[in-house]
């Protein structure tokens, strides 16, 4: 049997009391699981639908230490790393901006979007990538390929990763060059990408990742909005094995 989701391991000192349980996140909880919890703030922002300018990166194989270099890794803060964003790239040796790189022209320093090469998000594990392009307010992240860990923390962040094909990526690269007309419109619930000229296109996700962005949920969303049901769960086990 395959599980999909969370063990919750409590250890009640001084009693050494240690019970455990499995939290299924096959699925996203229900309304009622939510319970109201993220009506008090969420921890990740919901994704629905974004209009915004796409900036075009023509580069394959962007690795985590291009999007955001190990020099920056120390914070544990999500915040504070746009400025930082694709450092290397972004700035020259003096500290001055480098006037060629895509997000440092006037078009394109509010983009939302990105549209990237072949292999996005290679090399080291490091979630500080995500929250980098976060930080500087990329929401949608376009490219033919991900790397698979990048590609799911993208998901744990509100970024959408959108995988098309190389003609498809082709088309909106050359969207992209088209400055601050390179508007293009994401629609999560209807799975598709307008371009500036209103041709959409259509992109694949899986339902379950789907879910948890149009909701807001991480992983510790996805704990939390089923609350009551740990809570119920801890309350009956506590009632038939007393001793445990």
């Amino acid at each position: 049997m395959r599980l999909h989701g969370f063990f919750k391991i409590t250890v009640d000192f001084p009693h050494i009391r240690l019970k455990a349980y499995y939290l299924d996140t096959a699925r996203p909880p229900s309304d009622a699981e939510r319970g109201g919890v993220f009506d008090q703030g969420n921890v990740m922002e919901k994704f629905e639908t974004l209009t915004g300018v796409a900036a075009p990166l023509p580069m394959m194989n962007v690795d985590t230490d291009m999007i955001i270099p190990k020099q920056f890794l120390k914070t544990i803060k999500r915040t504070g790393l746009g400025v930082n964003l694709f450092d290397e790239m972004r700035y020259r040796d003096d500290g001055s901006e480098n006037p060629d790189f895509v997000l440092n022209k006037a078009a394109y320093r509010n983009a939302e979007i990105l549209i990237a090469g072949d292999n996005f998000g290679c090399g080291s594990s490091r979630e500080h990538a995500p929250w980098a392009l976060l930080d500087f307010g990329i929401r949608v992240v376009v490219a033919t390929s991900f790397a698979d860990i990048f590609y799911n923390n993208c998901f744990k962040n509100g970024i959408l990763p959108i995988v098309l094909p190389q003609e498809a990526v082709d088309v909106l690269m050359a969207d992209a060059s088209l400055g601050a007309n390179a508007v293009l419109t994401v629609d999560l619930p209807a799975q598709t990408l307008m371009r500036p000229d209103g041709e959409t296109l259509a992109f694949d996700i899986d339902p379950f990742k789907k879910s948890c962005l149009l909701g807001g949920l991480d992983d510790i969303g996805l704990t939390l909005a089923r609350e009551q049901r740990i809570g119920a769960f801890e309350a009956a086990y506590a009632a038939r094995a007393p001793w445990a």
